[in-house]
């Protein structure tokens, strides 16, 4: 297990718990049971990459104690 730390620079930071092999639409559904958003207006960046849904987080390297940008569509 790993732990993702997502701020949306609006004073909104969560730490989820999730593995590996789970996807981002996983790791959103996740973070939409801790902040009450819904989970498709829930966007996922880092710097200029914007991660898609059906990719794991093993596949862009998302490793422990990383910290994503946490944006609403």
């Amino acid at each position: 297990m790993i732990e993702i730390i997502c701020n949306d620079r609006l004073g909104k930071k969560v730490r989820v718990k999730c593995n590996l092999d789970d996807t981002v639409a996983d790791l959103k559904l996740l973070i939409a049971a801790q902040t009450g958003t819904k989970p498709e207006k829930i966007v996922l960046k880092k710097w200029y990459n914007t991660f898609k849904d059906h990719i794991t987080l093993e596949d862009y390297e998302i490793h422990d104690g990383m910290s994503l940008e946490l944006y609403y569509s």
